[in-house]
């Protein structure tokens, strides 16, 4: 049975340094603005197998929770979201064909299944020029790309906005709390981290 509360909303925001990429989760207040420390994650860059833990906090002693691929160096990778224990919360991955012209990814969790996409087509264009331009790859995208994910049915699961910030920053929303909390944090650090792969 899970035990985990019901989150609705909460932030990630990446700190960036050397050696891996480094994202605070956090609960927002009713205004939006970031609060508590929920979990902070950590990714070793030019890994060959995909690997990202979530912790507590900086001392990185108490893991919550991870995400990783199931091979190595797979374009199509399926990505496992488990609990501290190692078992499955849920599973995402990208898919590529559809991803062509706007990224599209898959996620499964118990009774849940939905496609995720950026929200605005014609930025996901723009963003795709920015990034085949000599020097212009170099330099961060200023767009605002957001994602939503929804069942079959229509109905949204989750929601990943990228807010105006020097550092990336993302406003999820996960309505109902149909989707464990730790799935959802695990997807919208995905959609940053792995976004140009």
């Amino acid at each position: 049975m899970n035990s985990q509360p019901l989150i609705e909303r909460f932030s990630v925001t990446q700190k960036v340094t050397l050696m891996v990429n480094r994202y605070e989760v956090r609960s927002v207040d009713p205004d939006g603005n970031p609060g508590a420390l929920m979990a902070l994650a950590q990714q070793k860059r030019a890994a060959f197998k995909e690997e990202v833990r979530f912790f507590t906090d900086e001392s990185k002693k108490t893991q919550l929770f991870s995400f990783k691929a199931r091979r190595r160096l797979d374009l199509g990778a399926t990505y496992d979201v488990l609990d501290a224990q190692g078992s499955p919360l849920g599973s995402f991955r990208k898919n590529f064909g559809s991803s062509l012209l706007r990224s599209t990814w898959e996620l499964e969790a118990p009774g849940i299944q939905a496609v995720g996409s950026e929200r605005s087509q014609g930025v996901a264009i723009a963003r795709r020029v920015w990034e085949i331009v000599p020097f212009l790859d170099a330099i961060p995208a200023p767009f605002l790309f957001h994602f939503d994910f929804r069942d079959p049915t229509g109905q949204l699961v989750l929601t990943s906005e990228r807010r105006a910030s020097l550092r990336d920053r993302y406003d999820v929303n996960v309505p109902g709390g149909r989707l464990d909390w730790r799935l959802a944090a695990a997807m919208a650090v995905a959609l940053d981290a792995l976004q140009s792969r």
